[in-house]
């Protein structure tokens, strides 16, 4: 009788095993497509009891109906996605319930895509037929306002779906020509219903708001599908810091009637320079996950005439120093941005200069004290120290020359401490160790630190 090879033998086992994992794996597939949602490989039949959920489910259904392309964004919800830990808990829980949608607040909240979306106006009608009430808030649209046309057009900005005390919010999120997503106010016209929703406890539209666009996944959660944002971490930090100011431009067009725009070819030349050293800065930096804001005149410019200040010639970032890495500067050489003049040191004054074609790239460092901000300056023949004091501030999104930039949410403060009450008043000439208000002599440099700290290419 022949030997029995255990190497064959091993194998036909394996494959066995392999055959029979295959087919439990096609029985379950089948069982849950027939025997309906999981959540995370849980099998969740609800009572229906549930007045969230079944609202949360209606408006799902009309979701669908409409062809709206939603995604959770609520933070009390995501906030419970992102814990591995409530999961788990979720889990262990023997009678299935509402355990993401349902918190202990009496709305949830969605984002709609308004570029993938068009507007039905059979969507009112729909709703009522479901049972809702429905409040449309819209507002002009940013995109078409400009120092041309102060008009705009009014787009949907905030759906709010009520039924049996519950509020469905829709965030309506727009995308901007700096390739980001944008909400806008949730303000109420003045025949609107104020008690319609507890809108002082919503998380989207008490500011405008500026987003990536987030990558999307879709998953069931309390047995509905549902899309959710990858990231849920990264989206949370988003949305704490999303706040936008939009560029004033009934104000700009006031200036401008004052103090005529140059729009000489020379202008127009340092703009389009000024633009694309402002995009690959902005490049650089994003790459490196160092934020960043606008300073001194591009600040101002965008703040005073939403655009870039003709004859400043260069262009002025701020970076808090404990964001500073010591390979931004070959980061910006790889661009293609040689290093003009480095001063100060990582401890102290820290500046930063690249140049670019024609145009200048000023990155200030700033350092935070117990009730002040401040950067420093340099003076490279007489090693002197120079301090710009401002008062605490905050980061916003703008928009400048089509790109999403950061910028001071208490700009006039930020302004008026570099500028002086009048800022509004154009100022050509300029000396940066006199003319600003908030300058102070800072000590001088020891000479024997002077190769370390005033560098010179």
């Amino acid at each position: 009788m022949p030997r029995i090879n255990k190497t064959a033998v091993l194998a036909l086992l394996t494959a066995t095993s392999s055959i029979f994992l295959l087919f439990q794996l096609y029985y379950y597939r089948q069982h849950v497509s027939q025997n309906g949602p999981h959540i995370f490989g849980r099998t969740v039949h609800l009572s229906g009891k549930d007045t969230q959920w079944k609202v949360v489910k209606k408006f799902m259904g009309l979701v669908h109906k409409y062809n709206l392309p939603v995604f959770l964004v609520d933070t009390a919800s995501l906030s419970i996605l992102s814990q591995g830990s409530m999961l788990l808990k979720d889990s262990l829980v023997k009678e299935p319930h509402c355990s993401f949608l349902c918190t202990n607040r009496d709305f949830v909240t969605f984002a709609l895509l308004g570029n993938l979306w068009k507007y039905d106006a059979g969507l009112v009608s729909a709703a009522e037929e479901k049972g809702f009430e429905l409040l449309e808030v819209r507002g002009k649209d940013p995109r078409l306002v400009s120092m041309d046309d102060l008009s705009g057009n009014e787009i949907p900005l905030h759906f709010l779906f009520r039924l049996d005390g519950y509020v469905v919010h829709a965030v309506v999120l727009y995308e901007r020509s700096g390739n980001y997503l944008w909400h806008g106010l949730l303000r109420l016209k003045p025949n609107m219903d104020r008690k319609f929703a507890p809108f002082r406890k919503l998380d989207y539209g008490q500011n405008a708001g500026a987003y990536d666009r987030p990558e999307l996944v879709l998953t069931t959660l309390d047995g509905l599908d549902v899309r959710i944002p990858r990231n849920i971490t990264g989206f949370l930090t988003e949305y704490s810091q999303a706040r936008f100011l939009e560029c004033r431009y009934r104000e700009a067009r006031s200036f401008f009637q004052l103090y005529p725009d140059d729009v000489s070819p020379e202008a127009m030349d340092f703009r389009m320079k000024a633009k694309a050293l402002l995009h690959l800065a902005a490049r650089t930096l994003t790459k490196l996950h160092v934020p960043f804001w606008l300073s001194s005149g591009t600040c101002l410019g965008w703040f005073r005439q939403c655009s870039i200040i003709p004859y400043s010639k260069d262009v002025d970032l701020g970076i808090w120093i404990k964001d500073y890495r010591p390979d931004i500067t070959q980061a910006f050489q790889k661009a293609g941005l040689p290093l003009k003049h480095k001063f100060g040191k990582v401890e102290d004054s820290l500046e930063l200069s690249f140049q670019g074609l024609d145009v200048k790239l000023d990155i200030f460092f700033f350092y935070e004290e117990t009730d002040i901000v401040w950067n420093g300056g340099t003076q490279v023949k007489s090693g002197k120290k120079f301090k710009y004091v401002f008062p605490p501030f905050s980061l916003c999104w703008a928009e400048l020359m089509d790109l999403k930039v950061r910028v001071p949410c208490e700009t006039v403060d930020y302004i008026i401490a570099n500028y002086g009450p009048t800022w509004d008043t154009p100022v050509k000439t300029w000396d940066w160790k006199s003319s600003p208000p908030n300058v102070q002599e800072n000590g001088v440099w020891p000479v024997q630190e002077w190769d370390e700290v005033i560098q010179v290419y």
